[in-house]
Formats: structure tokens, C-alpha cells, sequence
């Protein structure tokens, strides 16, 4: 028996068990993980709140560790590799709940990560560089002086973005609510710091770029904010929107939009997971990344597994920087 993160009722963090569950061997083009850390995720939040799961459930998107045991078929893998898991629609906790003591997943899913990363940061890689990646890179086609603006920088995914700018010669300019976070975002590489609520967002903007306004928007929150997004947009520029974290309605200034001709793109992750060839250029790109040291997984909190709950609450204050991982013991 394995000890596995479930919920038996929808809710907040306090649903969350640690059952004692027998786990399957691996079938067909799957990989059984004995796992090491396990990476926590906005997404795992709005799981254990989907009132149409099916109870009771396993949850989980990204984990890392060695591989126990091979499925037919599975090809380049050996017990022991040193894995981590690729969010993507297959792997879902639906299909694949991966947080526990052992996990399956679709080989396809899983990669071999640098034995230069702990397990903390592996299960702290994929999410959110691919994320970054194919917003920034493959659709926004960031280059050398643009300006990006990065609303909820402090997140994992606005971190990676930061660094992803910055390994281009990008210029990332992060938007927090928290004035105690602007030391820690600039020495993360941010080359400056909105303080929203305190600073008008178009005005800072436009001292920082002599009046152009930001090339490149990578917002995740959505509502009313956006509309002072468009407005510190540069014309020409992208809006990419990849997230709804605002329970706020979205206000889209139409005249704004045609008025600086804009364009506005909706962008989840899966468009580029679930493309052979478009993933693979991305994996290898971030692997690149962190031979060069561009890139870096900046970890906020280790929980031990028993303390699933605690890493859940961390999770919902907000008052993180980087990413919540759950180590799991051997």
C-alpha cells in the first residue's frame, strides 16, 4: 500500500487525505514514478473545487522521481531514471493523479531532467517554463529590448517568465500587489517593479519605456486590471492571457484595442504539450536553459507529505514567491 493525496468531498485545503491505496502495476505505454517531490499548482486548487469530479479522487499535475517499474512497450526508460512529469490533457488527475507515494503515467509524459537539479526544483520545471516559453517565445516572439510586462510575478510561472525574458535581452517589468515583494522580485531579475494599487500601471509604464508602452503582456488574473494592461500597451504589441485569477469581470477597452491595433490571445499550455514537435522544441530550449544557468526553478516552500494540507494553504494566501513543493520520504 502507498500513501496518496485524495479528497473525499470538494472544499478547501482541509479535504485533503492521505490514504493508504493499492497502486496498479503500469500498463501499456506507462511508466510507474516512486516519487521524490511533488510540485503544487493553482490548478490543483481549482481541481479539488470541480464539483464534477468524481469522488473519491487522486489529484496532482507535476512530480518528480525514479522510475519503479516499466509498462510494455516503453521504449528509452530504465528503473532508476531520474524522472519529472509534463502537465498535459492526458496526464490529468482525472486520468493520472500523480501526487502520492507512487504515481503512473504515460511515458510520453515523462522526461529525463539534469542530475544538477534537485528533486525540489525538478518537480518545480515543467509547468511552468513551458508556460513561459510558448507564450513568451513561440507565440509573442520576444526578442532582445522589448518590454514585457508580468502581472502576479511572484508566482511560478511569472518568475520563470522573468528569466525566460531575460534570456533573451527582454526587458521584464513584474506587477505585484505586495510592496514587500519588490526587493525579492528585482533580485530575481526583474528590471522593475509595479506596485498595483499604488502605482498608476499605465503612467509607471510609460516612464519606463519613454512613452512606447510594453510590446509584450503575459497576464494570468484577468477583470478589471487588464484594461490598464491595454493601456500601458505599446502599439502593435500582444496581449497574451492565461489565466482568470480575478473573480472580477473582464472589462476589454474596444477602443484601446483598435486603437493601438492590438492583439489579444488566449494561451493555456496544453496547446503546445500535446504537439510532438512543438514540445520537443520547447523541452529542449529550457533544457538548454538550465545548462546555461538562464534558467533556475526558485522554490518558495518544502512541505513533508503529511503536511499536504499546510502546502494547500500556503498556496491559497498568495504570500508565496516561486514555487510549493511537498517532498515525499523514501
Amino acid at each position: 500500500m502507498s500513501k496518496i493525496v485524495r479528497f473525499h468531498a470538494t472544499g478547501g485545503p482541509e479535504v485533503l487525505t492521505l490514504d493508504d491505496v493499492e497502486v496498479r502495476e503500469p500498463g501499456p505505454g506507462e511508466i510507474r514514478i516512486r516519487t521524490r517531490a511533488l510540485g503544487v499548482n493553482r490548478a490543483d486548487e481549482v481541481f479539488r473545487n470541480n464539483h464534477l469530479v468524481e469522488l473519491p479522487s487522486g489529484i496532482g499535475w507535476e512530480a518528480s522521481g525514479e522510475v519503479d517499474a516499466i509498462g510494455p512497450g516503453v521504449e528509452g526508460f530504465t528503473v532508476g531514471d531520474a524522472v519529472s512529469m509534463i502537465p498535459t490533457p492526458i496526464n490529468t488527475p482525472i486520468n493520472y493523479p500523480i501526487h502520492g507515494e507512487l504515481a503512473i503515467a504515460p511515458a510520453t509524459e515523462v522526461v529525463k531532467h539534469p542530475d544538477t537539479l534537485s528533486w525540489e526544483q525538478a518537480a518545480a520545471l515543467w509547468g511552468q517554463y513551458l508556460t513561459a516559453y510558448g507564450a513568451l517565445i513561440e507565440t509573442a516572439d520576444l526578442k532582445a529590448g522589448d518590454t514585457v510586462l508580468i502581472p502576479a510575478a511572484s508566482s511560478s510561472v511569472g518568475l520563470a517568465a522573468i528569466q525566460v525574458a531575460r534570456s533573451v535581452g527582454a526587458r521584464p517589468v513584474a506587477l505585484t500587489r505586495s510592496s514587500a515583494k519588490r526587493r525579492r522580485l528585482l533580485d530575481e531579475g526583474a528590471e522593475a517593479v509595479v506596485v498595483t494599487g499604488e502605482e498608476d500601471v499605465v503612467t509607471r509604464v510609460n516612464e519606463l519605456t519613454d512613452g512606447h508602452g510594453a510590446r509584450v503582456i503575459f497576464d494570468p488574473v484577468g477583470g478589471p486590471a487588464l484594461a490598464d494592461l491595454i493601456g500601458a500597451a505599446a502599439p502593435g504589441g500582444t496581449v497574451i492571457v492565461y489565466g482568470a485569477l480575478s473573480s472580477e469581470a473582464t472589462t476589454l477597452p474596444v477602443w484601446g484595442l483598435i486603437g493601438k491595433s492590438l492583439t489579444i490571445r488566449g494561451y493555456k499550455v496544453f496547446e503546445l504539450t500535446t504537439d510532438v514537435e512543438r514540445r520537443k522544441a520547447a523541452v529542449d530550449w529550457v533544457l538548454d536553459g538550465l545548462a546555461r544557468e538562464t534558467l533556475r526553478p526558485v522554490i518558495d516552500t518544502v512541505f513533508p507529505l503529511e503536511d499536504i494540507v499546510g502546502a494547500h494553504r500556503r498556496l491559497e494566501s498568495g504570500s508565496q514567491v516561486g514555487k510549493i513543493v511537498v517532498t515525499v520520504p523514501r
